[in-house]
């Protein structure tokens, strides 16, 4: 795309920052800064939320656990941009968190061995996440027409999709009413998954690709479908994700991809902790309450919960899978988060990888072999993205982080949908990205 000759010094500028932004040194002090900002925060929290404590006779054990574990955020200085590593910050961050609020935990179970567990685990998945991105030979590429297809065909399948969904739920209520309703929500099997496909996957994947078409305004239509999503799942993500999408791409756009992964956790989390610290009042508690708990501090404190129960009850062994529990005897008749809901009466308690495919399946000794396993799956969206640009891998992206902090690895694979995501990745026309190529007409 041509540049007008006003534009030109805002564009040397963008890419002054993006190269600057890239460097070894810049992405050092933004990691520093992010562990440094996530401790502050969990502290925080702890103010909050009873069940996430904090007190001063374990600040500095907690510091000494912290700056143990730090030592794998190198690999993120280190590593190339990938989709592994796009996810994998957020896991890290996680992980870290966990081993924080471990030295606070209440309950009673080896925090040593859960420590150095979820510390192998963390490393385990990273490694394979973050060093294999060598691109996976394309058989199959849409042809521009093909490409269009698709789109026109996503689009279609979401509205579809909201139309059918709306006659069993349609609610137009605010955030603070939605659990108000949540529990009455019903939808037969196929609309269940292809909400979750079509608003995690399909429609920022469409997003992204109306973008790169310069088509902005056919862009818009994915993201008002992503917000009709709201009043049928009354759900907090699918309320801000056209927000989130939105942010993601603005840092893609100003920022080096590695350092704009750091920046789409580390933000959102320090606006929360200086919004508390300079003014407390109703809009900055739910703020607070939306990000730096229910985003970054809950799938931390679900795994302290996953090893608290398993510590006393019987392992899964993948029981819970939906397509493995009719095969198998399984101690476990409701899915988990449920069993981890009446247990500790905190609401139903989704988790990430490490504490569902890893605590509660294997144990702590063999969920470091789980993660890897998870990693190598991961490394497939890596290979099969290879040749994309960062940008469009990140926007396409973007729900995904948030999907494998709060769910089950199958289910961020099936139920919403990345398995799609990869083969649409994989089968995409790189040719379209290439700028001296004009965008085919539609």
């Amino acid at each position: 795309m041509m540049h007008s000759p006003e534009s030109r010094p805002a564009v040397a500028i963008v890419e002054r920052i993006r190269l600057a932004s890239g460097s070894r040194f810049s992405l050092y002090v933004l990691v520093c800064l992010h562990i440094v900002v996530c401790c502050l925060s969990l502290v925080q929290v702890a103010n909050w939320q009873s069940y996430m404590l904090y007190d001063d006779i374990w600040f500095r054990p907690a510091i000494a656990a912290v700056a143990a574990f730090s030592t794998v955020s190198l690999l993120f200085i280190f590593a190339r941009f990938s989709f592994g590593y796009f996810v994998g910050f957020s896991l890290f961050t996680m992980v870290l968190g966990f081993i924080w609020l471990l030295n606070f935990s209440r309950f009673k179970y080896d925090y040593r061995l859960a420590g150095l567990s979820a510390a192998a685990s963390a490393l385990a998945f990273l490694l394979p996440a973050l060093l294999i991105n060598r691109p996976l030979k394309q058989k199959h590429v849409l042809s521009p027409r093909a490409l269009q297809y698709v789109l026109n065909s996503i689009l279609a399948l979401a509205i579809g999709t909201i139309v059918a969904a709306s006659f069993y739920n349609f609610n137009l209520v605010s955030i603070r009413q939605i659990y108000d309703f949540r529990n009455e929500l019903y939808f037969p099997a196929p609309i269940r998954y292809l909400t979750g496909i079509i608003s995690t996957v399909l429609l920022p994947f469409a997003f992204a690709c109306y973008l790169a078409l310069n088509r902005r305004w056919w862009a818009v239509v994915p993201l008002v479908l992503m917000l009709l999503f709201y009043p049928i799942t009354l759900s907090k993500f699918a309320l801000f994700s056209t927000a989130w999408i939105v942010v993601v791409l603005i840092l893609s756009r100003l920022f080096d991809p590695r350092a704009a992964t750091i920046l789409s956790t580390l933000l959102p989390m320090l606006l929360g902790v200086i919004l508390v610290s300079v003014q407390l009042n109703n809009h900055t508690q739910l703020y607070f309450g939306l990000v730096n708990i229910r985003m970054m501090a809950a799938p931390s404190s679900a795994m302290d919960l996953y090893n608290d129960f398993f510590a006393s009850h019987p392992l899964t062994w993948f029981c819970q899978v939906s397509f493995v529990k009719p095969l198998v005897s399984c101690p476990y008749q409701e899915q988990l988060s449920l069993v981890m809901e009446k247990t500790y009466q905190l609401g139903n308690i989704n988790a990430s990888l490490f504490a569902t495919e890893g605590i509660a399946s294997v144990g702590l000794y063999l969920a470091p072999l789980v993660a890897l396993l998870c990693g190598l799956v991961i490394a497939l969206g890596n290979r099969v993205s290879a040749g994309l640009p960062p940008a469009f891998v990140m926007v396409s992206g973007a729900l995904l982080p948030q999907t494998f902090l709060n769910v089950p690895f199958t289910t961020a694979l099936l139920t919403h949908g990345t398995v799609f995501l990869f083969l649409l990745w994989y089968v995409m026309p790189r040719t379209m990205f290439d700028p001296r190529i004009e965008p085919a007409a539609s």
